[in-house]
């Protein structure tokens, strides 16, 4: 079967295949004109959409969320309006509904906050999304290398030529192979446990492909990455799977068995205070809450405090 792209070789007998949405016919003749005019007119207009009336499209292009950058973006999308238009093209099988090509993150900030999304409308074939939606994010120069990586292997999964795929992230076809060679390597579902990982390169993907290679290793990783959960670092949670993966020691410092605080209450019943052991120490918290003046005492008793519990727990050895 031949790839879709941009390019098409092979003999005289050979015909490209058509994409899964052909560009339409325009119309001859002066209609046919009028039409096209209208067409364009309103293509370099910027419309006022409905967020519930744009959902995905194109291919999956973030491996995870940034909640804080998403929060960020919401707060200035609340209080500057949106500067940028996303840009959108018209559902074929749903009249009204439209597909994002690119801004998926501003509609998703704008859905939340109940707004109506500024979009340019295209009517794009879907190799015309692919390519708009990866220059857009090659524009941006955000997206982590496996990212661009997996992008490649999914355009490449739908029977993209590499030419495409070479235009869609603007690189060369070299890179395209050292890319897809990693792409292949590791399924969407892997990927977002990890996230965008900006801080791990080609060869640190490569080693992470060579250990996950080892018997029974890869059933051995699919299991603890549920654990990846409670690290919020998306570049640590990479190299905890290339530990596991590599029987190495893990890169986390590990936790206090005790991390979690325990409330101190007054014999009122009030809470007075909190205890918790830190990677560095036993933490006392007095907060000021209904009590400021308490919280003050402690403070200039402190010293006296702790040189008292001392003592008393040196008499307690003695006596045991």
């Amino acid at each position: 079967m031949a790839r879709k792209g941009i390019l098409t070789t092979g003999n005289a007998t050979e015909t490209a295949q058509p994409s899964r949405r052909p560009s339409p016919t325009a119309p001859r003749g002066t209609v046919g004109a009028l039409q096209s005019s209208l067409t364009r007119l309103q293509e370099s207009a910027v419309q006022e959409i409905e967020a519930e009336r744009i959902v995905d499209a194109g291919v999956a292009d973030r491996l995870g969320d940034d909640p804080v950058a998403d929060e960020s973006l919401q707060q200035s999308l609340k209080t500057y309006g949106q500067q940028v238009p996303v840009l959108v093209r018209p559902h074929a099988g749903q009249p009204g509904q439209f597909e994002i090509v690119y801004g998926r993150r501003r509609v998703r900030a704008l859905r939340a906050l109940g707004l109506p999304v500024k979009a340019m409308v295209r009517h794009l074939d879907d190799q015309a999304l692919v390519l708009a939606q990866g220059q857009e994010n090659t524009a941006r120069k955000d997206l982590s290398f496996i990212e661009k990586a997996s992008f490649a292997a999914q355009l490449d999964a739908l029977d993209y030529d590499r030419q495409t795929i070479a235009a869609a992230l603007s690189i060369d076809l070299p890179m395209v192979s050292r890319m897809l060679r990693v792409g292949r390597a590791f399924d969407i579902g892997f990927l977002r446990h990890i996230g965008s990982a900006p801080g791990i390169g080609r060869e640190r993907w490569l080693k992470l492909e060579e250990a996950m290679q080892r018997p029974a290793m890869a059933d051995k990783v699919e299991a603890c990455l549920p654990l990846l959960a409670d690290i919020a670092d998306s570049d640590t949670r990479f190299e905890q799977v290339l530990a596991w993966a590599s029987d190495a020691p893990s890169p986390l410092k590990p936790r206090a068995a005790t991390g979690r605080a325990r409330k101190v209450v007054s014999e009122a019943g009030y809470e007075i205070g909190k205890i918790r052991h830190g990677d560095k120490g036993l933490v006392l918290t007095v907060p000021h809450g209904d009590a400021p003046e308490f919280a003050r005492w402690v403070d200039a008793q402190a010293e006296d405090i702790v040189k008292d519990l001392y003592d008393r727990w040196i008499k307690s050895r003695s006596e045991d």
